[in-house]
């Protein structure tokens, strides 16, 4: 089984190098970081006060850096208020249940993600991101995934490269009434 494991690395790392080797050093090192902003806020952005710390947390836990593309799945109701905060991002608005992970999904499936990135961030603990973070990997795309200890799915938390999970100290407190 140790065996099976190993060749899959293996196989997975070499993957990664031949990608980085095709890709133009211009792209070579990229992150793509994407956020399920109510996945993190607890719920619907209702106020610019609940974006706001959105943006606080992740910026203090991920380091963002001015020229990383971020992209925001966010619901009608909740573009309205992330959009004057996320400025530079790029919303990706989804009605319904799960309409923003499946705006978010849109975007990871669909946009040839393995030719621009090396790295994706996922910002959302949902498992309906599974078998899309799986398949990214197993394309020697390195995935981080980023949500609440209590709300990641163990499916997605095994599927991803790597995870880091926010503490109970870290929840947001600033929406309430």
């Amino acid at each position: 089984m140790n065996r099976i494991r190993t060749q899959n690395v293996q196989a997975a790392e070499t993957t990664a190098t031949n990608q980085n080797k095709k890709r133009p050093p211009s792209l070579r090192g990229r992150r793509l970081i994407l956020v399920d902003i109510e996945n993190i806020s607890g719920g619907a952005i209702r106020t610019l006060a609940e974006a706001r710390w959105v943006q606080r947390m992740l910026d203090s836990t991920l380091g963002l850096r001015h020229q990383e593309q971020v992209i925001i799945g966010v619901s009608k109701a909740g573009a309205i208020h992330a959009g004057p905060v996320w400025t530079s991002a790029r919303m990706v608005v989804g009605t319904g249940i799960n309409g923003a992970d499946h705006a978010l999904l849109d975007v990871l499936n669909n946009e040839n993600i393995t030719d621009r990135f090396d790295e994706i961030v996922l910002v959302s603990g949902d498992g309906i991101f599974t078998e899309t973070v799986a398949t990214l990997g197993g394309h020697g795309v390195k995935v981080t995934v980023v949500a609440h200890r209590t709300s990641l799915a163990k499916r997605l938390q095994m599927a991803a490269s790597q995870t880091v999970t926010f503490t109970p100290r870290q929840i947001n407190l600033e929406g309430a009434a």
